[in-house]
């Protein structure tokens, strides 16, 4: 069974950065899952959001060029504390970090959406197996309770949870897929293609797009998504950030 996707109502093509005015909802699509589907798993101070810390360690802010969101952040992270952002080029004043990773967003434009007889709905049950996956693999942040932000999808052999994925982010319209793995016994069999379309297939079915993260210097990811239908939108970083302390304050504490 193969499902039809319709990428191009959504426009999928390079939008402004985050921040420019009129910007995509890809630009910061933290933001938007965790103001919709997903803020029973989130926690918010003011204008700054993040995920539980079980579910998945990415922070975000409303818009990153907002002086109060930021103080927002501090809060909520505290003082001396560390956190992950996605889509700051440049730290306010005062703000330090890791390097920045280089990292691209793709979005479906061609591809195809299909379901696989082999593929089984992974649930709580399986999170121990999924993050030994993970942990030998190393697609990306998997969290004991990551498994909540959407549908997960494996592969198994002789019992043994041997491929994954799933959806993670979910800004209106859209679906991330996300923690794509294959054990390393068993690449080269076209399983991290499999798992991507049966995922697409019912991201597609409820009438969104699928986007996706890889870091930049991943190419081989990054041609495998190319090559079964996926396109640039745009560059993106990935930082480590730590909260100054003290905290600073807000711009409107200061009237």
């Amino acid at each position: 069974m193969s499902t039809s996707l319709d990428p191009s109502r959504h426009e999928p093509l390079p939008q402004p950065p985050a921040g420019a005015g009129g910007g995509h909802v890809l630009d910061n699509p933290a933001w938007a899952a965790m103001n919709g589907p997903h803020r029973h798993l989130a926690e918010f101070v003011g204008r700054a959001g993040r995920y539980l810390s079980d579910v998945s360690p990415f922070v975000t802010l409303a818009d990153f060029d907002d002086p109060a969101a930021w103080a927002d952040v501090a809060e909520l992270v505290g003082a001396g504390n560390t956190f992950t952002v996605a889509g700051v080029a440049e730290l306010p004043e005062g703000w330090t970090g890791g390097d920045a990773i280089p990292g691209v967003q793709l979005v479906a434009t061609t591809l195809r959406g299909e379901l696989d007889p082999q593929a089984v709905r992974l649930g709580a049950e399986d999170v121990p197996e999924m993050l030994d996956l993970v942990e030998r693999t190393r697609p990306g942040p998997f969290l004991p309770r990551t498994v909540e932000m959407g549908a997960y999808y494996g592969i198994r052999r002789e019992g043994a949870l041997v491929a994954m994925a799933g959806e993670r982010l979910r800004p209106p319209g859209w679906t991330e897929i996300s923690a794509v793995c294959t054990d390393p016994a068993y690449r080269g069999q076209g399983l991290a293609t499999r798992m991507i379309r049966h995922v697409a297939a019912g991201i597609g079915a409820r009438g969104d797009t699928p986007f996706l993260h890889a870091a930049a210097a991943n190419t081989s990811a990054v041609k495998l998504y190319e090559s079964i239908g996926f396109a640039l939108r745009r560059t993106t970083v990935f930082r480590l950030v730590r909260v100054p302390d003290p905290i600073p304050t807000s711009p409107l504490d200061a009237r």
